[in-house]
């Protein structure tokens, strides 16, 4: 079977490329984690017999696969020849270009395997499939030591897809096992350069296409691309992403395959920095500007602390919720804003 594409050179093939490095233990890991930047990793998990059936062919890891297949359904993705592979937002930005279904895995991989010799086919995708509980066998065959157990990996599967920017509120470390990927990856503080799309349609994405930007509708993305780095992943190589970071990624080939590790979101509760920006909406996005001025600078100080530390003439003793908070301060506040909430 024939599985390759004429990939025609793109301009982003030119940007800045993620560093590449191998890792010796956790604690390497662990330190790039600390670092909060994107990093290849190579190497990482060469002992996996996915990997080597990916590297064999579309059929051998497909036939692995549906090995693994206990026969549960997986959410499968849609997208019409028309749409060249981009899931993206439909006109109006309220649905998407794509339909989302429930189907069985091993239906759907034969179907993703025919396309590979359909003109013209739709593209189809299986992803963030949940492999502790819909393929127990490949997670024990496939171990990556470096993540906690507690972690749990997810399969992705499919034809030539262009996953348009967007973010995760997880750190993730994803790894190709079949195809080639092209990561195009942006820091989360250029948001405000790449026209994202509602935030109570999740998940919000970028309306700009990275390969053929509208420059007349979209001007302040020439920022954004004089920020943005990437990566080209083959199989065998793996890409932290910190969480917040930006990504446009491309399946580079027909077929296409990756296992993927989200963590790091863990605040529960009050704790949670989402929904306290939520909070943050409601409660700024209508002051007049000088009250906004007052509270960006509350802001800057005393969260951010942009311009080190505000409270450093404060005696530790009275610091309270500006200092280290300890657990009785902590639990004395969040009793406090339950009680303010509610009685909203």
């Amino acid at each position: 079977m024939d599985t390759s594409q004429d990939i025609r050179p793109s301009p982003l093939d030119n940007l800045a490329e993620v560093a590449a490095c191998r890792l010796n233990d956790r604690r390497d890991f662990q330190r790039l984690i600390t670092a909060e930047k994107p990093v290849v990793i190579q190497g990482l998990f060469d002992h996996w017999p996915a990997l080597a059936a990916g590297r064999a062919s579309p059929s051998c890891l497909n036939a692995y696969l549906k090995r693994h297949d206990q026969g549960d359904h997986a959410t499968v993705m849609e997208a019409p020849f028309s749409s060249g592979g981009r899931y993206v937002y439909a006109p109006d930005m309220r649905e998407f270009n794509f339909s989302k279904r429930q189907r069985g895995i091993t239906e759907t991989l034969d179907q993703i395997e025919r396309n590979l010799t359909i003109e013209k086919a739709p593209f189809l995708a299986i992803q963030m499939l949940p492999l502790q509980s819909h393929m127990p066998g490949f997670v024990a065959d496939n171990p990556l030591p470096l993540m906690p157990p507690q972690i749990a990996p997810r399969l992705w599967v499919g034809g030539p897809l262009k996953t348009q920017t967007h973010n995760d509120r997880d750190h993730n470390l994803a790894c190709v096992i079949a195809g080639r990927r092209r990561f195009l990856l942006f820091p989360p503080e250029q948001v405000a350069n790449l026209y994202v799309g509602p935030l109570d349609n999740p998940p919000p994405l970028s309306l700009v296409d990275p390969e053929q930007p509208d420059d007349e509708r979209f001007p302040k993305f020439r920022e954004a691309m004089r920020a943005a780095m990437v990566a080209h992943l083959g199989p065998g190589d793996a890409i932290f992403m910190p969480k917040y970071w930006w990504h446009h990624v491309t399946s580079l080939d027909p077929y296409n395959a990756m296992v993927n590790y989200w963590w790091g979101d863990f605040a529960t509760g009050l704790e949670r920095a989402n929904d306290a920006f939520l909070t943050a909406l409601l409660a700024f996005g209508h002051l007049p500007p000088g009250e906004r001025t007052y509270w960006k600078a509350m802001f800057d100080a005393y969260v951010f602390k942009t311009a080190g530390d505000a409270t450093s003439h404060i005696p530790p003793a009275l610091k309270g919720v500006l200092g280290a908070m300890s657990e009785p301060v902590r639990e004395r506040l969040k009793a406090e804003l339950k009680h303010a909430y509610l009685k909203s």
